[in-house]
């Protein structure tokens, strides 16, 4: 199948099937990705976190860095246009029946039951990519986190500074490029 039409398929479902916004898909379109076998996980990460400190949705942005990746521009564009063109049509359909709906009880019952599993995907992702930055294969977890106390102080503060004060996430992702080109060059 054209690698084009491969991206905009699978970004498509990814977009279909992701319930909660761009951040909950991200545990979906790793999957789907690496699955894909068109980044790796420590990939994904990078395409994450260059995500992050742009300004915008999360998931156009890893799908262009994805698409690029395997098809320059045209795989770019691919990739972005499954992500947003189903889900636009869908929620243009949706905005006629929405008032019609927003309050039934059926409508209220589904949404209960997929918003937790919302938070399983972004803890899943969350999991995913701890590993792939705090472990060392051979050594495993524990070890690999005695290992790489500097990036477990640095995921702490980061959280830290995130639940106590209203800092904005890209202040602390251009902070930690700026620590990371001191640091670990």
């Amino acid at each position: 199948m054209n690698v084009l039409w491969s991206l905009f398929l699978v970004f498509s479902r990814v977009a279909l099937f992701s319930w909660g916004g761009g951040p909950a898909s991200m545990g979906l379109m790793q999957r789907e990705a690496v699955d894909m076998g068109w980044v790796t996980v420590e990939e994904f990460g990078d395409a994450l976190a260059i995500g992050n400190a742009l300004p915008g949705p999360i998931a156009p942005q890893v799908s262009a860095y994805i698409g690029y990746k395997m098809a320059g521009t045209w795989g770019a564009i691919a990739a972005v246009s499954g992500t947003i063109v189903p889900t636009t049509i869908l929620m243009l359909v949706m905005i006629i029946f929405f008032f019609g709906i927003k309050d039934s009880p059926t409508v209220a019952a589904m949404l209960k039951a997929v918003r937790p599993v919302i938070v399983g995907l972004l803890l899943w992702t969350t999991y995913v990519m701890a590993y792939s930055v705090f472990s060392v294969s051979k050594l495993g977890w524990g070890n690999g986190l005695v290992q790489n106390w500097d990036k477990v102080i640095i995921a702490i503060i980061a959280f830290a500074l995130l639940t106590l004060t209203e800092v904005n996430p890209v202040w602390l992702v251009i902070a930690g490029a700026v620590l990371g080109y001191f640091l670990y060059r």
